[in-house]
């Protein structure tokens, strides 16, 4: 006994002596930073991952926390306008130079605004002089030199109206009447980035240029560059371009503003007759703590133990029999104003609030009383190291990207940026720190009984049931009065497999040395393709497959096996029920889910170098002992009729489930979720044709990629793989016959109360399905998009962001379709679906202009050149060619059918494919 005191008194001396000895965190040695005489900051880094590629950063302390009352709106309207003009690059030019060099509008080259800060981003491909320069005068540009001409103001006034329309619907509605009590009724509750219709629609271009001249300056900017560049190179250039910006003569005050802690409670209750669900929230505010001391770093893992532990709490909880609401959670969340937050969130069950509610908080009255566990904070803290060890594994293959999100925290928030090497020094020395007592300290800090906020929303129907502030208050009295009891943790009690899997044998091994691919038989006829690579140091990634799916089976079943491997993998697996797997696998790097598609079902997932044999077992689990939880599933179905229960509320929902039943000409495969499709649902029906499914490997093809060794790895899959059954039994997929209707269908859906309509224009009919044909696809789809970015956005500012996508199918039969989607106001429905129309006619009789291809060339050609790089990408390619019977080397033809494509080729298949008759015209509007 006496030991252990003094082990503890020692500990605690230890844990005091560190923190006494806090110091400032240095910034991660492997970045060039420094300020010019303007104030102007700037961070450079050389970072190899991805090659050839640099992450370029405008940030801004500017947001729209500084618009005066006649600005609102105007700090994210500035962000659009620097892409619309400036001194080096007017008009449009800016974008249509980005877009020749590959740079994508969106995907790529983007920006945000928020409350306090305005974010410009520019990936760059790096192996083009030229191309780095122009980047770097973009970047000049955007800081200070944007031409806010009147005219483009004018034009982008339609854009900005419609992006803000784009967001309104039952949970803007609800923010705009919570948001000013939840702000405390601060400035930020009076500065919604997107503005106010009435100062967007009528400003003056003074006002707005008075804005950008008065914040856009160089005290408040920094530039992060980070990628495969020469920093020190980089460094000079930054220095020579950027030292002549200015800063106004008389320079305003750039208030740091903060959402005040008033110690007061506040609640609203709200109802919406399109929200679909029933939910309650407490938010108990708290001043953020910093984050730039060795001091601090320890309060940072304390605050991820502590939502890492509550998460896991929750999670067990609602595996629970009849748990009393649908879904909640809590932990310490992020807010703004200089405030953080504790919050707790409940989804309830119709007509059951204060008993989901109650629940809900127990668990909060739990944490307050009782804390964690020795035991929970152990595993937290194991989960944690275990999970920065894999990112430190990563360090030299780190995405540029990662970088720069710790650069701008450091710049805007004055947050301590370490790097990679200098966090996992600073875990390794302070999370052996952290103890219960430290837990409890953080508990009394966050769970307060002021500066708290409670929120219900509802739908309208529900009103009746709302309670007002009192009853709320007493319910959270009532809930602290009760007994509480000490959180119960499932121990494992056994093995995953009850017995070792009798291994088979590799009885073929053929090795394409020019494609890196390996191809391995085991004996009970299980197909294995391996391509390691070296993107990664410690990622493995495969995806297993055969043939079937739900096709096979009738409609009456289709419900049970579209639902099966979600429910059955629900339920556990092996010796594990579903808590102690997840206890299993916590510190573990690894994810394995079986899936049963409609063609195809099999296994995927991936894992760490360490974990990939725990990750082989759960893949021999679930294929051959699977488990099924009567209760467990009794709860899965019951959330789920919740969830539907309300969706007829929701303008969205209606318009998607009517545009999937149009498109699968009402097919029970096709249309949306539904109660009445839940109750087809039977789990020993699912279970049984779960076990169909996987019963044969010998039909089973398993693709690998990664940092994967062969020879280590054979000895794995014979064991897991090897051993798995086989049956005579080959099964096909069969074709269902279910193809998009032909002729010309036009559907109006009459949906919701706001001015908004949304648009869905549907082309399709059969195709032959080939690589050349679906490259030329490709680009007609991008030279679409283009077309459509022009017309409707940029010349009729009519939407905001147009979308073309193409689906293609080669099996049961060759078939595509083409859909483009907008939103926009009800009254210019008719008018933009004519001007989308004409486009696809004009694609197919005139094609397209000769600079729109080169444009689809350059990006195809930049995109693959990432793509090429990744392990997912090289999955997803194998996997696709193994199914459809293409051949695994056709992909280093693709580039020459890129090369090659002229827009008679794309005018070609346009007037084959996109003049056949063939269109869906699916409209939402606002209810009559």
């Amino acid at each position: 006994m006496i030991r252990k005191i003094m082990s503890s008194l020692l500990l605690c001396t230890y844990a005091a002596v560190a923190t006494a000895q806090s110091s400032e965190i240095p910034l991660d040695a492997a970045v060039r930073t420094g300020k010019l005489k303007n104030g102007f900051t700037y961070y450079i880094r050389h970072n190899a991952t991805p090659k050839n590629r640099a992450q370029f950063y405008l940030v801004n302390k500017v947001g729209s926390v500084l618009e005066n009352d006649d600005q609102l709106g105007l700090a994210h309207f500035v962000e659009h306008m620097t892409f619309n003009g400036s001194r080096n690059f007017p008009k449009n030019t800016m974008m249509n130079y980005l877009q020749t060099a590959g740079v994508r509008f969106g995907a790529d080259v983007n920006a945000y605004t928020g409350y306090d800060e305005t974010v410009y981003q520019l990936p760059l491909p790096t192996d083009s002089k030229e191309l780095v320069d122009k980047g770097l005068q973009i970047v000049h540009d955007w800081a200070q030199s944007a031409t806010l001409d009147p005219v483009e103001i004018d034009k982008e006034r339609g854009v900005i109206l419609e992006e803000k329309r784009l967001g309104k619907g039952a949970s803007d509605r609800l923010q705009q009447q919570y948001y000013p009590l939840l702000f405390n009724h601060s400035r930020y509750a009076a500065r919604n980035p997107i503005g106010t219709d009435a100062i967007l629609k009528s400003f003056k271009p003074a006002i707005i240029k008075q804005f950008y001249h008065d914040w856009y300056r160089p005290d408040l900017q920094a530039l992060i560059i980070v990628g495969d560049i020469d920093a020190a190179a980089m460094e000079k250039k930054v220095k020579a371009l950027f030292d002549d910006l200015k800063n106004p003569v008389a320079k305003k005050k750039r208030v740091a503003y903060a959402i005040p802690l008033t110690g007061k409670n506040q609640f609203i209750a709200l109802t919406d007759k399109e929200t679909t669900s029933t939910t309650a929230e407490i938010v108990i505010k708290h001043k953020a703590p910093v984050m730039s001391t060795t001091a601090d770093y320890k309060g940072l893992l304390t605050r991820q133990l502590f939502n890492s532990m509550i998460a896991s709490r929750f999670a067990e909880l609602s595996r629970q029999p009849d748990p009393d609401y649908l879904s909640a959670n809590s932990g310490i969340r992020d807010f703004l104003g200089g405030l953080d937050t504790y919050r707790a969130t409940v989804v309830v069950k119709p007509g059951e609030l204060k008993k989901g509610f109650m629940a809900m908080w127990y668990e909060t009255e739990r944490l307050r009383a009782l804390g964690f566990s020795a035991d929970e904070l152990d595993r937290a803290k194991q989960n944690l190291k275990e999970q920065m060890e894999n990112i430190y594994r990563e360090k030299d293959k780190n995405p540029s990207g990662n970088y720069v999100q710790e650069y701008l925290s450091h710049f805007l928030k004055n947050e301590a940026a370490p790097g990679i090497e200098g966090e996992y020094k600073l875990m390794n020395r302070y999370l052996p720190l952290i103890q219960l007592d430290d837990m409890n300290t953080l508990i009394g800090s966050y769970l307060k009984d002021n500066n708290r906020d409670m929120i219900i929303t509802a739908p309208a129907d529900a009103q009746k049931d709302l309670p007002n502030q009192a009853e709320m208050e007493r319910w959270i009295a009532e809930v602290r009065s009760m007994p509480v009891q000490a959180f119960s943790v499932q121990k494992l009690s056994s093995a995953l497999l009850a017995a070792e899997p009798v291994a088979g044998k590799v009885v073929t091994e053929v090795t394409d040395s020019k494609e890196g691919i390996t191809t391995l038989t085991l004996s009970n006829g299980v197909k294995i393709i391996i391509k390691p690579t070296t993107f990664k140091n410690n990622q493995i990634i495969f995806r297993g497959f055969s043939p079937g799916g739900t096709s096979l089976y009738e409609d009456k079943d289709y419900p049970s096996a579209a639902n099966a491997a979600s429910i059955i993998a629900a339920a556990g697996v092996g010796n594990l029920n579903a808590t102690e797997l997840d206890r299993f696998v916590a510190d573990k790097e690894l994810e394995v889910r079986p899936y049963i598609a409609e063609r195809f079902q099999g296994i995927t997932g991936g894992s760490s170098v360490k974990d990939f044999e725990v990750a082989m077992s759960l893949v021999y689990a679930y294929l051959t002992q699977p488990q099924k939880d009567s209760s467990l599933y009794k709860t899965m179905m019951e959330r789920s009729r919740a969830r539907y229960d309300k969706r007829a509320n929701d303008p969205g929902s209606v318009f998607n489930d009517t545009v999937s039943a149009v498109l699968g000409n009402k097919n029970i495969r096709r249309t949306g979720p539904s109660i009445k499709k839940l109750d087809m649902v039977n789990l020993d029906r699912a279970y049984q044709i779960y076990k169909e499914r996987f019963s044969n490997a010998g039909n089973m093809t398993f693709v690998f990629t990664g940092s994967i060794d062969i020879a280590a790895a054979k000895p794995v899959f014979e064991k897991y793989l090897g051993s798995l059954p086989r049956t005579p039994i080959a099964d096909k997929a069969r074709d269902l016959d279910i193809d998009i209707p032909a002729g010309s269908i036009s559907k109006t859906v009459y949906k919701g109360r706001e001015a908004k309509a949304s648009v869905l224009l549907v082309y399709s009919g059969k195709y032959d399905y080939n690589d050349r044909n679906n490259i030329l696809f490709d680009a007609l789809r991008e030279t679409l998009n283009i077309r459509l970015l022009e017309t409707l956005r940029e010349q009729e500012s009519g939407v905001y962001s147009p979308r073309v996508e193409l689906s293609t199918t080669q099996y049961p039969k060759g078939r595509f379709s083409l859909t483009i989607q907008f939103g926009c106001a009800p009254a210019n429905v008719d008018k933009l679906i004519a001007t989308a129309k004409a486009e696809v006619t004009a694609l197919a009789n005139n094609g397209p202009r000769p600079e729109i291809i080169r444009k689809w060339q350059a990006e195809w050609v930049r995109q693959r050149e990432l793509d090429v790089n990744e392990n997912a990408w090289w999955l997803s390619y194998l996997v696709e060619k193994l199914q459809s019977g293409g051949k695994l080397d056709g992909y280093a033809n693709d580039l020459i059918i890129v090369k090659e494509t002229t827009p008679a080729a794309i005018q070609d298949i346009a007037h084959q494919q996109l003049l056949n008759g063939n269109l869906i015209k699916m409209i939402l509007v606002p209810e009559q």
